[in-house]
């Protein structure tokens, strides 16, 4: 079986390096970089750390306008499919690169796979919502994470294309945890102890586009009673300087340099609380353990709002402020991510499947 594999931000790099290794074993892949994280710090560093090999293919596509940048990815994506003639092509998440990969299967006659199928947010505003519905339905094999998006495909008429497999995140921080405690000196860098510090981040365009809503984010923060460690993201610088919020970053926050994944688990793994309106990153921490602020109104990981170990802020100054200083005790953690073997899972259902 030859596999294209689509990769292009944070998370799918992540999540790609369990399910490539499995692919190790009888079966070859083709692994493309659309580079829509073109940044050193928030892609090249994640193929060293994870020990994921490098791309066969970099499409160097970089930043630009949603539908701009999905074109162009789609034309690089579709162009490599066209080369490798691949039985497969395998996309993670709700990126631009995700549905850019899509597109491109879609109009070849490989396969379409999805890992990480069937969230919803519920949310049509969020680009990252229209691309991961889309990109289920033109997909030929879903594989979900949870129980609740199998049963978001179902009612969406899509239950035959479904498999439940658990999330290879979970594979994959499984195995970044203890390297991560062996390795990483993030905290002693940063001056922290574990238990005592906030990790935030914050990238999403409807924070970081927004003015008004970035300042309320930044006020929240500002305001925890733990130091804050925010890793920050480019975009977020600028739009910080461009919209003369440097005074809203208050005492409490520290601003540093976006880490490696090494040091970014063991970041995730060590704090009293992670403060985010990622979607990735709130699943981290709830398989590390560590109780989620989200600033957003609606999430896609809903379960974990629902089991009590992520709280939806939106981008509520007070609200924030409120969540950070917070209760500490959280009922017991449930099982609902599978068992950290989603990834031989995905690889099966593959070959049984092309």
């Amino acid at each position: 079986m030859k596999v294209l594999t689509v990769v292009g931000a944070r998370p799918q790099f992540v999540k790609a390096a369990p399910v490539s290794q499995a692919l190790e074993y009888g079966h070859e892949e083709v692994l493309v970089h659309t580079g829509q994280h073109y940044d050193e710090r928030l892609s090249e560093v994640f193929f060293d750390e994870l020990s994921v090999r490098r791309p066969d293919h970099d499409l160097d596509v970089g930043s630009g306008p949603h539908g701009e940048q999905i074109g162009r990815m789609t034309a690089g994506v579709g162009e490599c499919v066209r080369e490798e003639e691949p039985d497969v092509v395998l996309v993670y998440g709700d990126t631009n690169s995700t549905l850019a990969g899509a597109i491109a299967a879609a109009q070849s006659p490989a396969a379409l796979a999805h890992v990480e199928a069937g969230l919803r947010s519920g949310d049509r505003g969020m680009p990252e919502e229209v691309n991961r519905v889309l990109t289920d339905h033109a997909s030929d094999l879903l594989f979900a994470p949870t129980r609740p998006a199998v049963d978001n495909l179902a009612a969406e008429g899509l239950a035959e294309r479904a498999h439940d497999v658990g999330d290879v995140m979970y594979d994959a921080l499984l195995r970044a945890r203890n390297r991560a405690l062996d390795r990483s000196t993030v905290l002693e860098d940063f001056g922290v102890a574990p238990g005592e510090y906030v990790l935030a981040t914050v990238h999403r365009a409807a924070n970081t586009d927004d003015p008004g809503r970035l300042s309320n984010v930044l006020e929240g923060l500002s305001r925890s009673p733990r130091p804050v460690v925010l890793p920050i993201h480019p975009r977020t610088r600028g739009r910080i300087e461009e919209h003369g919020l440097e005074d809203a970053v208050g005492d409490a926050v520290r601003l540093v340099e976006p880490v490696g994944y090494l040091d970014f688990v063991r970041l995730v793994d060590g704090a009293e609380r992670v403060a985010t309106d990622s979607g990735g990153v709130q699943k981290e921490a709830f398989l590390l353990a560590t109780p989620c602020v989200t600033f957003r109104d609606r999430t896609e990981w809903v379960n974990t709002v629902e089991c009590g170990w992520n709280e939806l802020t939106g981008a509520d100054a007070d609200a924030i402020a409120a969540a950070l200083d917070g209760r500490t005790n959280r009922p017991d953690r449930p099982d609902l991510f599978g068992d950290g073997e989603a990834a031989p899972k995905v690889v099966e259902a593959l070959a049984a499947a092309v």
